[in-house]
């Protein structure tokens, strides 16, 4: 694509990086068919390319972002399904996120638009502030009918009262920063199985840092707990840093830039005093979004003499769970798995990150039948704040991913994000759990409550040991 920018707007980091990105796209349409938007609405401008086209314009022009732009802008999931399709490599994600950048400090949104995203950035980032608000949520759902009828804003309140759990979970104890120690007993004991008297001993295999998180510690912390049970079981130590907090990926992708960044600077000091202390393998996330944006903190940060050098490292070593227990080998199953398990590929895994197969080969080594979702390519809706602002599109999605996962009747559904199991678990009656929480069950972790009533496990190891 040819660009006619000016030296002087070269001269801007930002605009000189989407030149680049530009340049590389020769609006082929491919991403067309790939993105979840453009297959429901068939609009041009509800695709990759057209609003490839509509960025390229305001960037060229120094122009303010108009609402025309704004709509199609905010209509962009994030997917990243494009980025997988494109054969020229164009980094949409980049572009997409300059774009929002603009319009946080170029459009003066409507007043109910303003107050909803920065409740949202309020609230989100910070487990305390979420936790409030998720009791406050709880009281507030019986009278949804009348909250979803308020003008403006009253589709997306309705949204968040949809989407907000209907019991709390208790604080978790392993939520809290604090090294959990390695232990090498299980891996000493399936050494023995599998090679007798000649096992060699057992020793610490890695130090890593594992993502606290922020909305996913309230929602879902038993995801964590797995995590911790499945690496220490592997011979792993795990810490959680102290002043780690949020990772910056709920704000940054609302263009917030200044408040993103300060976020993603204290998750880096933190894994960064790690580093330099008693070091760290793999900096280990569970929440697939998060992920995505710290495995980009070198690109973030590029510009930024103070922290360039830092945000590299930490990107170097960021890990998604199932990308780390390939590395270093799945134990063999203790408990007879024996269940059909529907795949979900969170977007930021499998586009944001382009980890495909590492999940569904590590339950396949698990012992679980592991099958494919139709459509597998296209967004659930819920990416990030996506299905609280732009919920009528959002929950197309879902009830079309819902309806496809539904098609290959399994016992139950597998992911790796809680954006996506949250949205997908509010409307499908097959429990849905995160990929962690299986492998840890079927190398010797507690059965998930969620399959209560589903599987009943036979202990292989000990019949092996026997």
């Amino acid at each position: 694509m040819q660009t006619n920018f000016s030296l002087a707007q070269l001269a801007d980091p930002a605009t000189r990086a989407s030149e680049k990105i530009l340049r590389t796209c020769v609006h082929c349409g491919f991403c067309t068919a790939t993105c979840p938007t453009y297959v429901l609405l068939g609009d041009e401008l509800d695709s990759p390319r057209g609003r490839i086209y509509l960025m390229k314009d305001m960037f060229e022009g120094g122009k303010a972002a108009t609402a025309e732009v704004v709509k199609h802008v905010d209509r962009c999931l994030s997917c990243l399904s494009c980025m997988t399709t494109c054969p020229s490599g164009v980094h949409y994600m980049h572009l997409v996120d300059h774009a929002r950048a603009h319009i946080e400090k170029t459009y003066t949104r409507p007043l109910s638009d303003r107050l909803m995203r920065s409740v949202l950035a309020f609230v989100l980032p910070y487990p305390n502030r979420f936790r409030l608000a998720l009791l406050g949520a709880k009281i507030g759902q019986p009278f949804r009918p009348l909250v979803a009828r308020l003008p403006r804003v009253g589709n997306r309140l309705a949204a968040m009262l949809d989407l907000a759990p209907a019991q709390l979970p208790n604080r978790n104890p392993t939520d809290r920063p604090g090294t959990f120690p390695a232990d090498t007993s299980a891996l000493e004991i399936s050494a023995l199985i599998q090679e007798g008297e000649q096992a060699a001993p057992v020793t610490r295999r890695g130090r890593v840092a594992l993502l606290r998180g922020c909305a996913q510690s309230v929602l879902r912390p038993d995801f964590n707990e797995a995590a911790i049970r499945l690496l220490n079981r592997h011979g792993v130590e795990v810490v959680q840093a102290a002043g780690e907090g949020c990772c910056g990926a709920l704000t940054h992708h609302m263009g917030k830039e200044h408040s993103a960044h300060a976020f993603a600077k204290q998750a880096i000091d933190a894994w960064i005093a790690e580093m330099d202390g008693k070091g760290l393998d793999a900096i280990i996330v569970t929440a697939s979004g998060c992920g995505t944006t710290i495995k980009d903190y070198g690109f973030m940060f590029r510009d930024d003499p103070a922290y360039a050098e830092k945000a590299a490292r930490v990107s170097s070593i960021a890990r998604d769970i199932t990308e780390y227990v390939t590395a270093i080998g799945l134990m063999p199953p203790v408990v007879d798995t024996d269940l059909t398990v529907a795949y979900h590929s969170a977007c930021s895994l499998q586009h944001g990150q382009a980890v495909r197969t590492e999940p569904k080969t590590l339950l396949k080594k698990a012992g679980f039948t592991v099958k494919d979702v139709p459509e597998a390519h296209l967004c659930c809706g819920s990416a990030g704040t996506y299905n609280i602002l732009q919920p009528e599109i959002a929950n197309r999605l879902r009830a079309r991913k819902a309806a496809n996962i539904e098609r290959m009747q399994p016992d139950i559904i597998a992911a790796g994000n809680i954006g996506c199991i949250t949205q997908i678990g509010k409307v499908t009656g097959i429990p849905i759990l995160h990929t962690v929480e299986l492998l840890d069950w079927a190398t010797g972790g507690p059965r998930p409550e969620a399959l209560e009533g589903i599987a009943k496990p036979t202990p292989l190891l000990q019949v092996a040991a026997e």
